[in-house]
């Protein structure tokens, strides 16, 4: 396992729509250690392929309740109420902003083993999986932000 660079805002690969992932082979699963290993690394909560470089439907998250995600092919099936909050994101280090997220989402998704699951959040793991989706479809929580964006220490 190793940490992989982030790319930072700018990087076109950002900008991409990800392809969807077929099957679990060594280099897949190398690659989601690696961004586990890299989100820890870079105290992050969540962080999706594109951000290492690689355009699959891959996203891990970690909102420290115990129980770290491996959301292979996500899709969001159901959205409720409304939260407004800062955000953050590894890619845009350094800057925040105000963002519209559900209060509640139901995510439909593979796991690691390539078995469907089922991932319901509330709050802070509901806003990360929006979040981190967004990236498979090349959208910056900066294109969400309410009042643009600020410097963060």
């Amino acid at each position: 396992m190793a940490t992989r660079n982030i790319r930072i805002d700018g990087d076109s690969i950002l900008r991409k729509v990800c392809k969807p992932v077929k099957e679990m082979n060594f280099r897949t699963s190398v690659l989601i250690d690696d961004m586990f290993d890299t989100m820890h690394a870079a105290n992050g909560v969540g962080l999706a392929a594109p951000q290492v470089g690689i355009l699959k439907r891959i996203v891990v998250i970690d909102v420290g309740d115990g129980t770290p995600l491996t959301l292979i092919n996500p899709e969001i099936t159901e959205e409720e109420g409304e939260q407004l909050g800062s955000e953050g994101c590894l890619s845009l280090p350094g800057l925040s902003g105000n963002v519209k997220r559900p209060m509640r989402v139901v995510c439909k998704a593979l796991d690691r083993e390539m078995r469907e699951i089922t991932v319901e959040g509330e709050g802070l793991l509901a806003r990360a999986i929006c979040h981190e989706l967004d990236h498979l479809d090349g959208i910056l929580y900066k294109d969400r932000a309410e009042d643009g964006l600020y410097e963060t220490e």
